[in-house]
């Protein structure tokens, strides 16, 4: 006949004795959980790699069937939904780029690379006050990298507002935060312009030569150079800038208003 002792001490071990089974049984669910995350994560970071050369490469499309793949297996990854919306960007697909960098603000929203591409949509879209206001969230993180690219976008917002006095300064602030920026001979050639439409002439010639010394195959900066040596009234030099355009690249934008302007002074 058991005691009541001995029936405590039993019961005692069988408790003891589920208790550590349910621990074996969530230990072994939570180290599972983490091998399939870890293989998730892998495996994401597989088809990142696989996209961001793509989008490097200028492909796109690939580019997106890689990142659209990661997020299957990391849905709420920022810097995915980020690479998505670049890809679908590269595409002409606006909207879905919109969206993937608001679901990548979601997530983190002090991304500044996001912001300042939403910034750069709403900029192309005539929004002017919507795109300031995401490039200056953009730099409201200390920690962004490439200030200089949010301040010469919020530069040339201004110039597009017709505020040219407020976009040199963003453009001279840019200078200043990142003075060996990537986006140099931009900011030179936008400066250039932003002088042109101050009526500054010799300001504008000064950026604009600049910029072209920076990056010679950047006939934006010849075809305003040619502009603005028309406003002093120097026909010559306007001319062999405009042939210098045409003679890059006939074709382009800028090659075929330089052929329009030698159409219009030309005797």
């Amino acid at each position: 006949m058991q005691t009541t002792a001995g029936k405590g001490y039993l019961m005692k071990n069988k408790i003891l004795g589920y208790s550590i089974f349910l621990s074996v049984i969530i230990c072994m669910t939570f180290l599972s959980g983490c091998a399939t995350s870890l293989q998730n994560r892998e495996r994401a970071s597989t088809h990142v790699n696989m996209g961001t050369a793509y989008l490097k490469s200028g492909h796109f499309s690939p580019a997106l069937r890689e990142f659209l793949e990661a997020q299957r297996f990391s849905p709420s990854d920022p810097e995915i939904r980020y690479y998505t919306g670049l890809s679908y960007y590269g595409s002409g697909m606006k909207e879905e780029a919109k969206r993937e960098f608001k679901k990548a603000l979601s997530i983190k929203p002090d991304y500044s690379e996001a912001n300042n591409y939403m910034g750069t949509i709403y900029l192309e879209e005539g929004l002017y006050d919507r795109a300031i206001e995401k490039f200056d969230l953009a730099l409201s993180n200390v920690f962004y990298e490439t200030p200089a690219i949010a301040l010469n976008n919020i530069g040339w917002a201004y110039y597009k507002k017709g505020d040219y006095k407020t976009a040199l300064i963003k453009y001279g602030s840019a200078l200043k935060r990142e003075p060996g920026t990537m986006i140099l001979p931009l900011i030179e050639k936008n400066m250039g312009i932003a002088y042109l439409a101050k009526h500054d002439i010799d300001k504008a010639v000064f950026h604009l030569k600049r910029a072209i010394d920076m990056a010679p195959g950047m006939i934006e900066s010849r075809y305003w150079l040619g502009i603005s040596y028309l406003e002093k009234g120097n026909r010559e030099k306007a001319v062999e800038e405009f042939r210098a355009v045409i003679e890059t690249n006939p074709e382009s934008v800028f090659g075929l208003k330089a052929r329009e302007q030698l159409d219009y002074i030309s005797p």
